[in-house]
């Protein structure tokens, strides 16, 4: 029994595209329509995605669509970085309750309509956002509190520079705009959040800190800190203290030890050196554990490596940075080759995002430079 199916075509015609995906994923669906498909496309298809959805709709059949324009796809074993593409990613879910949804911000009001009445906690979100017209940070925030314990994955599309650019998919309808998703009831989707770091030096408390500027860990200031740091380092990671530095804060300080993916990985934006303080890309409270954290293509295969690792899956949805790929491991396909081999090649689709949302500890974050997979069971 095949519970999910994928398939991809870079053919530059639309038509021609769908043909190819639909073909083979109708040689693959045995059980009838599906619960659930996922489409990507890539920018060329973005004006023709309405006709793609009437196609699949009316080919595939399936209970539920959402969709997701992407400056690059992923299918399988292949990472499309440019030109024409689609990936459809198909699943049957027979003990599952789904609710698509479509989210619409009012700025005005600060005000965020559409999501489900009701949603239980044990459930697992799939959300695609445009970057331009909605609060994905702040709506994780609000779901943090109003759900504790649910978990979401997904991304921002990433098809356009500008307003308006991008596309989101609901079933049948498009929007430019929002976000739309679909919350998954009865299935045990476990998710892997890989924020391409890895941990340097020790833990340490933060004690004197105002909103995003740190200006002491363990009571000295942090640039004292690196400095001492950078003298006990090998000399390549003295290089990357120097070019790939970001600060590791810990999401669940109840627990005694701290390794990596209990750290919430955030950018370090600049540091004054008549203080030694740093300006980070978060706002960060005294008493918060953290830790630095080097990035490089070597330390963001092996954390993607090790977070994959004993997790088994029947099907996997890939949500990309889109700094990875090629510029950053210098060989093509190299974060679709990792997740295939690890995880016995499921069935698997995603994109290249502009913010990859994702789970850390028991929290959901919009997070940059990640790969956060959602893995659905055998």
């Amino acid at each position: 029994m095949v519970n999910y199916v994928s398939a991809v075509s870079r053919h530059p015609t639309p038509a021609h595209a769908v043909g190819e995906v639909a073909g083979h994923l109708l040689e693959q669906l045995n059980q009838g329509e599906p619960d659930l498909v996922v489409v990507f496309v890539s920018p060329p298809f973005v004006n023709h995605l309405d006709d793609m959805l009437f196609a699949f709709s009316n080919l595939i059949v399936p209970r539920h669509l959402i969709g997701l324009s992407a400056g690059g796809l992923i299918s399988d074993t292949q990472e499309i970085e440019s030109g024409p593409g689609l990936a459809v990613w198909a699943a049957y879910l027979p003990e599952a309750h789904l609710q698509p949804f479509a989210l619409e911000f009012d700025e005005g009001k600060g005000k965020i309509s559409g999501w489900p009445d009701e949603v239980d906690n044990s459930s697992h979100v799939v959300l695609f956002a445009d970057p331009f017209s909605f609060p994905t940070d702040g709506f994780l925030g609000q779901l943090n509190q109003s759900h504790p314990g649910l978990k979401v994955s997904g991304g921002l599309a990433s098809c356009a520079l500008r307003p308006g650019g991008n596309a989101l998919a609901l079933d049948s309808k498009i929007t430019t705009q929002g976000a739309v998703g679909v919350v998954i009831e009865g299935v045990d989707i476990k998710t892997v959040v890989s924020q391409g770091c890895r941990p340097i030096g020790d833990p340490m408390v933060v004690t004197k800190s105002e909103r995003n500027v740190v200006e002491q860990i363990a009571g000295q200031p942090p640039m004292d800190r690196l400095r001492k740091l950078s003298q006990e380092v090998s000399e390549a990671d003295r290089a990357l203290l120097a070019n790939g530095l970001h600060l590791g804060v810990v999401v669940n300080e109840h627990q005694s030890d701290f390794d990596r993916g209990d750290f919430l990985i955030r950018n370090i934006l600049g540091a004054d050196r008549n203080t030694g303080s740093i300006a980070v890309g978060d706002q960060i409270s005294v008493g918060q554990t953290v830790q630095f954290h080097v990035r490089d293509a070597a330390a963001a295969a092996q954390d993607l490596h090790l977070l994959l690792s004993g997790h088994q899956c029947g099907g996997a949805l890939v949500f990309d940075c889109n700094g990875r790929g090629k510029s950053l491991f210098g060989v093509p396909n190299h974060d679709a080759t990792l997740i295939a081999e690890d995880l016995d090649y499921p069935a698997t689709a995603g994109a290249f995002c502009a913010g990859e949302i994702g789970p850390i500890g028991s929290k959901n974050f919009l997070h940059g430079f990640t790969a956060s997979i959602a893995l659905f069971p055998k």
